[in-house]
């Protein structure tokens, strides 16, 4: 299966604003791409690229005074499969544990999972270690939150989102990667495209998505506890510890998003 996978994003700046892109596919599905997905910024500016320490492709710019698209587009080859998981994964002893996934058990900047302790324990104590363990987490948190674009919050941590009981999708990934840590369990952030892809319409907008990957016996497996079933065509871009790490832009003075755009849809062969 082929996607077509881009964005169109439009702000303005009321003056000359450094910022940060995180917008690339990340570079496990680059081989994928055709054509890649260059970043297209109007007018144009001079750009740099770098890796941040988690392997995420960056761009940096000057915005200049006044407004600016900034888009891409795309096509993605993928297997038009479900997502799978090992559900018979165990659980990693700390112990035994990679030292790149360490970083992944400690709290974070809206997954304060030192806050949650008793209460995860509380709760999925009782659990099978490992998968069934982490599902049982996802299967809590698509409950505990209830999903509305209204609720958003760019300052809402995990213990919050518990509290409230509402949010969108970052919502529901932070609460479930604080669950997860404090049950020894290494979690990590993932920002994504996901379409729409086998799933009844009507279709809601565009959007970013936002999931985690656990790490399990075996390696990191993908788990989604906003929509907690097997989705097809879920494109990774960015991974880290919480949305703080992995924001689409980082801007440093005011500015206004005018226009926001995201589309990832299947390419049908054959179409006119």
């Amino acid at each position: 299966m082929k996607l077509r996978i881009g964005y169109e994003l439009d702000y303005d700046f009321p003056q000359p604003t450094p910022v940060i892109l995180m917008l690339n596919v990340h570079f496990s599905r680059v081989s994928d791409l055709a054509p890649p997905d260059h970043i297209r910024i109007q007018p144009s500016v001079p750009v740099s690229a770098y890796r941040d320490s988690f392997g995420n492709w960056c761009t940096r710019l000057l915005a200049p005074q006044g407004p600016m698209r900034i888009t891409a587009d795309a096509i993605i080859s993928d297997s038009g499969l479900p997502e799978s998981h090992d559900l018979n994964a165990g659980q990693v002893p700390v112990e035994q544990l990679p030292e790149e996934s360490l970083v992944f058990l400690l709290a974070s900047r809206f997954c304060d999972s030192d806050r949650l302790l008793d209460l995860a324990w509380q709760l999925f104590g009782h659990a099978r270690p490992g998968a069934p363990r982490v599902q049982a987490i996802c299967d809590f948190v698509n409950q505990r939150i209830a999903f509305n674009y209204n609720d958003a919050s760019v300052t809402r941590m995990a213990t919050d989102a518990y509290g409230e009981g509402r949010g969108v999708c970052r919502d529901y990934a932070h609460l479930a990667i604080a669950f997860c840590r404090a049950m020894n369990i290494p979690a990590r952030y993932c920002t994504c495209y996901l379409g729409d892809v086998g799933t009844p319409p009507p279709y809601p907008p565009g959007d970013f998505a936002a999931s985690f990957e656990a790490y399990l016996e075996g390696g990191w497996q993908m788990f989604d506890p906003r929509n907690n079933v097997p989705r097809i065509g879920r494109v990774l871009i960015a991974r880290g510890r919480d949305a703080a790490d992995v924001a689409i832009a980082t801007t440093f003075g005011p500015n206004t998003l005018t226009s926001f755009k995201v589309w990832t849809d299947e390419v049908v062969e054959g179409a006119t």
